[in-house]
């Protein structure tokens, strides 16, 4: 696992404080996560097939991670408002009980997208959760992780 020992959140005073990106250079930059949702196999056999009394799960989670990338930083207090240029999201499942949710965030700009990426798969998964909690409320939303990063200075960043 990649760690580092320098936090680079605080100023010299030791307080919190969004990092200046100024003269960083301008690069493309994407991200990958995934997150997946735990089920009975008749909930998502009900997801698959559209009989869930909400609506279309599956599209209205897509919209859901699309808008909770646009509009990450005002969820996550440290990170810069960025110009997305493509939130893409997909829905797998295992064919049994796990719904496996993974958005790809791009961006051109001085800093990168990995935690777009993370939000708009964990808002997809509480989307989903929310619209079919009336089915069973037990279901868990685990796994949620990036998977790969590129651009930047630290360089690409692949999950083993």
């Amino acid at each position: 696992m990649e760690r580092t020992d320098r936090l680079t959140h605080f100023n010299e005073q030791g307080r919190a404080n969004m990092v200046d990106v100024t003269e960083k250079p301008v690069t493309s930059r994407t991200a990958l996560a995934e997150a997946s949702v735990r089920m009975a196999p008749e909930t998502l056999r009900r997801i698959k097939e559209g009989g869930v009394a909400k609506g279309d799960v599956l599209a209205v989670a897509q919209v859901a991670g699309i808008q909770a990338a646009k509009k990450t930083s005002d969820w996550i207090p440290m990170c810069h408002p960025l110009p997305l240029t493509g939130v893409n999201l997909r829905f797998e499942d295992n064919g049994r009980d796990v719904l496996t949710i993974t958005a790809e965030v791009k961006t051109t700009g001085r800093t990168g997208v990995e935690m777009e990426a993370l939000t708009a798969v964990s808002a997809a998964a509480l989307t989903v959760y929310d619209m079919c909690k009336a089915i069973q409320k037990d279901m868990a939303i685990e796994n949620v992780r990036l998977l790969e990063k590129t651009g930047g200075k630290s360089g690409d960043y692949f999950a083993g």
